[in-house]
């Protein structure tokens, strides 16, 4: 009888990628959601920003607590890996500890229960065994590892280096093996995903990847996440922009638009350059612009904050995500005079207001159009309505389609449908299928 298996991913989904890895080591376990009947445990941490360093140790005394007596609790991850000799410590009850390095051995770490902290940063490749999870047509690309910007709000350069970029070869490899596996839409990411292989020399590599995925057969779609002012040229944009298989979808984090403060954030791309870039993204034929900003960091003053406020306002992003200032060791910022976390709030609320009413306007944008979606299922929503993404949005962030009339089509997980948006429920389209496509 197989042994169970709980694992839990916090984070981003670059964690994600890594704890696919750790299921592909161990594929002999039964997979559950039950912990209290799982034979081992693992919670992979994240450890960002304060509410998700928070999150992340619940989870593991939440875990610690529903573990029953003979199995074994296993904690990795960017938390466990910035603050190990302070966890291993305080947290007596975890049986196996390891970082950012030691995915790949983790079947090896939980035969010999043994805690390990590989100093070099795991990197997946195209060799890596991964199950891919929650989704049986879309997988998550990690393309490099680590960053050379220098935020000043950032410390995951402390804990995870300097950016380490995998091979084009290596990337096309991969993707044609899950191609093979039945996926067929993708999300490249990566801490900085606009300069992806320069450290191999190569500053246009992101653009030559595109060109490269573009031959794959059998991609029915793909999308770029998380690119960066000061990497970002007009070419890449383009090339987004003009390909057959790659979404005109441009997710560029600015942080903040105050030359102020993208001076003291040390973003590298000045009010200028960034608006330039953000304006050639927009004049491009049905894009979508995601964007997110922090609120409160050191050295906003009010009239920052309204210059960051009405821009979004005015810009018109398609969906913004905001972010409280967090003070994280490690990082310029640090010791810089910290902002009133009443204040830091406050601000954040309000810039949350504006990304709604904008999500709102974006989505009402698409009322009697017809879009491309892809089907994920029944939604949770009701029974009798169908989950779908719009193909331009990225899975999980950006929201879902309900499919209120399927027009007695036969609808399965991951088909792609032409559909029609017929009103917003609150802030959600609700859609009518017209043709399988």
């Amino acid at each position: 009888m197989a042994k169970k298996l709980h694992l839990i991913s916090l984070g981003c989904n670059k964690n994600l990628v890594d704890s696919e890895v750790m299921l592909g080591r161990l594929y002999e376990y039964e997979l559950t959601n039950n912990a209290k009947s799982a034979d081992v445990i693992i919670v992979n941490t994240c450890g960002f920003i304060e509410a998700a360093k928070e999150e992340s140790i619940s989870t593991i005394l939440e875990s610690a607590k529903d573990k029953k007596d003979d199995a074994v609790l296993v904690v990795s991850g960017c938390l466990s890996e910035r603050y190990k000799e302070e966890l291993i410590e305080a947290l007596p009850e975890v049986d196996i500890w390891t970082g950012v390095g030691d995915y790949e051995r983790i079947d090896e770490l939980i035969a010999n229960k043994q805690s390990s902290f590989t100093p070099e940063v795991y990197l997946a490749n195209e060799n890596s065994k991964r199950v891919i999870t929650g989704s049986k047509y879309h997988a998550y690309i990690k393309l490099s590892e680590g960053c050379n910007q220098k935020c000043s709000f950032c410390a995951i350069p402390s804990f995870k280096g300097k950016l380490k970029s995998r091979t084009i070869e290596s990337v096309v490899n991969e993707v044609i093996g899950l191609v093979e596996q039945g996926f067929k839409d993708f999300s490249f990411i990566s801490q900085d995903t606009s300069s992806y292989g320069r450290d191999l020399g190569n500053k246009d590599a992101l653009i030559d990847l595109i060109k490269q995925v573009e031959l794959i057969p059998g991609i029915r779609s793909a999308r770029v996440l998380y690119l960066y002012p000061s990497t970002t040229t007009f070419e890449l944009i383009d090339t987004i922009a003009n390909s057959p298989i790659f979404q005109t979808y441009y997710d560029m984090p600015i942080q903040h638009i105050s030359d102020n403060m993208l001076k003291i954030m040390k973003r590298g791309a000045n009010k200028k350059r960034t608006i330039e870039l953000l304006e050639y993204m927009k004049s491009k034929e049905g894009s979508f612009i995601r964007t997110a900003v922090i609120a409160g960091h050191p050295g906003e003053s009010e009239e920052d904050f309204l210059e960051i406020k009405n821009f979004i306002k005015e810009f018109g992003f398609d969906r913004v995500t905001v972010f409280e200032y967090s003070n994280e060791e490690n990082t310029s910022a640090y010791e810089l005079e910290q902002i009133d976390k009443e204040i830091i709030s406050s601000r954040a609320e309000e810039l949350g207001r504006v990304a709604r009413d904008l999500m709102i306007e974006s989505n009402s944008k698409l009322i009697n159009k017809e879009i491309e979606v892809v089907i994920d299922g029944v939604s949770s929503e009701h029974e009798y309505l169908l989950s779908a993404r719009a193909i331009l949005w990225a899975p999980e962030i950006d929201g879902e389609v309900l499919i209120n009339d399927s027009n007695d089509l036969k609808v399965e997980h991951g088909d792609y449908f032409l559909a029609k948006v017929t009103e917003l429920a609150d802030i959600t389209p609700l859609a009518t299928l017209i043709k399988k496509i």
